[in-house]
């Protein structure tokens, strides 16, 4: 019988010795590789020496989370491991260990020479894809992504920035049976398995526009916006008071950039008290921003999977999903219909800080990798 091109199973964060029973529910395996999407609610060090014992050679990467996308959809507190079968999988887990001096260059030729070994190992396998997890506190997900585009070529890439619930205090990446700050993991996968890479937002661009008229971009932050105080040019924009802007006011009214042709999401992630804009991803004097409107969530997510079904449908998901798309959706009251589109679609995955698609960081979207059945040998 054909085996699954997938194997999930979850605990809850604080269940004893978690990693033994993710273990023992994913099955014989062998596996290629093993990512774990974890709750900062669990013990961290505990889990990760757990791992490091229960899977031995097996490489088990991971990341914390703003929540898990789980078996019955948006789950919380919990501990999800996703299993990828050595029948169909090879994969080469890059560690990316200093993210404020990590050396472009060295990181690509690890890539290539990756690449390389994969494909001399399995040369009838054609379809490959790489995933990055690297630490949502860092502010080096735009220059990272960016410089890996070089190294990838035609292999697309999605991910997801670790997070750590709302607190935004400490976001690890795992690696080895090592918990990192201020890194990277880039997982190179070569596979049986057609694939598609995707990237969903569901807003689009209204005719309010801004400018960035003064910005700190080392620290992501904007301070006027047509030369007014950002949050209050911003708040006057939206027909608000200052005083009203929140997490749930950014959720619902992101900027846009146009790059390429398209418009990407920069999502604000604060107020400071001064007065000053706090964003997600890369900003900069003299750009133009764009004020979005939502579209409808829903039928968007569900449209989105319908298109991943065109030549034949998935057999399993894996996503990054920005946790400002799950404050939405509470706020509006749309969690139950969200989370039955994702059990509906089998995706596994996680809430982000942001996420990544192909050389771009961007925010407020959800990016993954649809896996189909494997081609015949």
């Amino acid at each position: 019988m054909q085996q699954s091109v997938l194997s999930v199973a979850q605990v809850p964060a604080q269940a004893p010795f978690p990693a033994q029973a993710l273990r023992a529910r994913l099955g014989d395996g062998p596996f290629a590789l093993v990512i774990v999407f974890v709750s900062p609610q669990a013990d961290l060090p505990a889990l990760a020496r757990e791992l490091q014992q229960c899977f031995g050679d097996t490489p088990v990467i991971g990341c914390t989370t703003a929540g898990e996308i789980t078996a019955e959809g948006y789950g919380d507190g919990m501990i999800v491991a996703a299993a990828l079968p050595s029948r169909y999988f090879r994969a080469s887990p890059l560690l990316i260990p200093d993210l404020a001096r990590f050396d472009a260059q060295a990181v690509i030729g690890d890539l290539i020479r990756a690449r390389g070994a994969m494909a001399r190992a399995c040369p009838g396998w054609e379809h490959e894809f790489a995933f990055l997890m690297v630490d949502g506190l860092s502010t080096k997900e735009d220059a990272l992504a960016s410089a890996l585009a070089s190294g990838l070529g035609a292999m697309p890439l999605f991910g997801g920035s670790a997070a750590d619930g709302t607190r935004f205090l400490e976001t690890f990446v795992l690696h080895g049976g090592q918990l990192l700050r201020n890194a990277a993991v880039l997982a190179v996968m070569r596979t049986q398995c057609p694939v598609r890479v995707f990237k969903f937002d569901h807003f689009r661009p209204t005719e309010t526009r801004m400018v960035v008229t003064s910005a700190d971009p080392a620290r992501r932050i904007v301070r006027q916006i047509n030369a007014e105080p950002a949050a209050r040019e911003y708040a006057r924009l939206l027909g608000k008071d200052p005083a009203q802007l929140n997490p749930f006011t950014f959720a619902a009214h992101p900027v846009v950039v146009r790059i390429g042709g398209r418009h990407h999401v920069r999502s604000i992630r604060q107020v400071e008290n001064n007065g000053d804009l706090v964003f997600y991803s890369a900003i900069d004097e003299g750009l133009v921003l764009t004020l979005a409107e939502p579209l409808d969530m829903v039928g968007h997510l569900a449209d989105g999977f319908d298109s991943l079904c065109e030549t034949a449908q998935p057999e399993a998901i894996l996503a990054c999903d920005c946790m400002l798309r799950r404050m939405e959706a509470q706020e509006k009251q749309l969690s139950g219909q969200l989370s039955e589109i994702l059990r509906h679609n089998r995706v596994t995955g996680f809430s982000t800080y942001g996420e990544q698609f192909n050389a771009m960081h961007v925010n407020q979207t959800i990016t993954g990798v649809a896996l189909y059945a494997p081609e015949s040998p």
